[in-house]
């Protein structure tokens, strides 16, 4: 829609200013104006310019050429910067990938990435916060507790002093919310998704070198404290999460450059 408007207003603009100067004139002015924008670094806004000569000026050949050149030449700065970008993003995803082994399962429908330093097999009496995920970038944290009684928690809250940060609610009907018992002892498991960690997982990345403690928000409440490896798990996981859905992106930006410089 914008774009549409920035035409009707080149248009409208043509139509005041013209006369008096021919197709040929106007056309040159533009190109002119173009090279002027792109040489001060704003490609996006140059691409504009040259878009609109063909539109303004159908019978300006010459000048059209000429933007179709630049046009060319424009979108093949962008792709290598990009690609240049991709290279180097892959390059740090190689290195954030070793810390985590990668499984998918009958149950799975993506590649899941579990941070080697948050082995829940040997935490099965324990009371942590988790990691989870996925190979498109997808990430959340589930409070898992461990204890002899229910708390039938809802939401967690990370602090230290008075910087904290809290997760939205996960009421006890939703799937989200899952209790189990064996021989007398109570596990919940509640899995943040969707953005219901509410910045958790920023605050603990932020944050990792304080004294992190955690609340288990329910009808009782529990305390932990997030340990060393935990903390440093979460970094890792969102610096891979950024990562890997800015790939996602210079994948589908790359794909739509190629046919404009051939």
């Amino acid at each position: 829609m914008r774009y549409f408007e920035f035409i009707i207003g080149l248009l409208i603009l043509f139509t005041l200013f013209s006369c008096g100067k021919s197709h040929k004139k106007l056309a040159e002015e533009k190109l002119d104006l173009a090279i002027g924008i792109c040489e001060k670094g704003d490609s996006l806004l140059s691409l504009q310019q040259l878009d609109s000569v063909q539109v303004l000026f159908p019978e300006a050949f010459e000048a059209i050429s000429k933007a179709n050149e630049m046009r060319k030449k424009i979108n093949s700065e962008i792709l290598y910067r990009k690609q240049d970008q991709f290279d180097q993003l892959s390059a740090r995803m190689t290195e954030l990938e070793t810390m985590f082994d990668q499984e998918k399962t009958e149950y799975d429908r993506f590649t899941q990435y579990i941070h080697k330093r948050q082995n829940s097999e040997r935490r099965w009496n324990q009371s942590f916060i988790q990691l989870h995920l996925d190979e498109r970038g997808e990430l959340y944290i589930s409070s898992n507790y461990y204890g002899e009684q229910w708390l039938n928690h809802i939401g967690l809250r990370v602090y230290d002093g008075v910087f904290q940060a809290k997760t939205d609610s996960v009421l006890l009907d939703d799937p989200n919310n899952h209790h189990s018992e064996f021989m007398n002892t109570h596990w919940e498991k509640v899995s943040y998704t969707n953005g219901k960690d509410n910045g958790v997982i920023q605050f603990i990345a932020d944050n990792a070198e304080r004294n992190l403690k955690a609340v288990f928000l329910g009808k009782r409440t529990y305390f932990i404290v997030l340990e060393e490896f935990d903390k440093q798990a979460v970094k890792d996981a969102l610096a891979l999460s950024i990562a890997m859905k800015r790939k996602i992106q210079l994948e589908k930006e790359i794909k739509a450059l190629l046919p404009k410089v051939n």
